[in-house]
C-alpha cells in the first residue's frame, strides 16, 4: 500500500479508520508501515439526526493498521456535497 501512496502526498484525501471515524486532510507523508501523516486534518462526524459536524484536527499521525480505506478526495465533488442537509447512519467499525 505504501507505494500507491506516493502518488497522494500533497493532495487530499479521505481516510476511513476500522474504529468507524472518517478523517479529511491532506496526505504529508507515509513510511514503509503505511502509517500516515495528514495536515489540515478534520473528522467528519455522521449522525441521522443532524447534519455533519466537521472537527478540525489538524495535524494527526494515524497508524497504518487502522485504515481501512484511504483515497484521493474530489474537492470538487467534495465543496458541491450539501453536508448541511445531509443525515446518514454513522458507518459501524470494522469487525476484524
Amino acid at each position: 500500500m505504501s507505494d500507491q501512496l506516493k502518488t497522494l502526498v500533497d493532495h487530499p484525501v479521505f481516510v476511513y479508520l476500522t474504529d468507524g471515524r472518517t478523517l479529511v486532510g491532506q496526505l504529508m507523508g507515509y513510511d514503509q508501515a503505511a502509517n500516515v501523516i495528514l495536515g489540515q486534518t478534520h473528522e467528519r462526524i455522521f449522525s441521522s439526526t443532524e447534519p455533519m459536524k466537521s472537527v478540525p484536527i489538524g495535524v494527526y499521525v494515524i497508524r497504518g493498521e487502522t485504515i481501512a480505506i484511504i483515497g484521493e478526495l474530489d474537492q470538487e465533488l467534495d465543496e458541491a456535497t450539501d453536508y448541511d442537509n445531509m443525515l446518514v447512519e454513522p458507518l459501524d467499525p470494522l469487525k476484524l
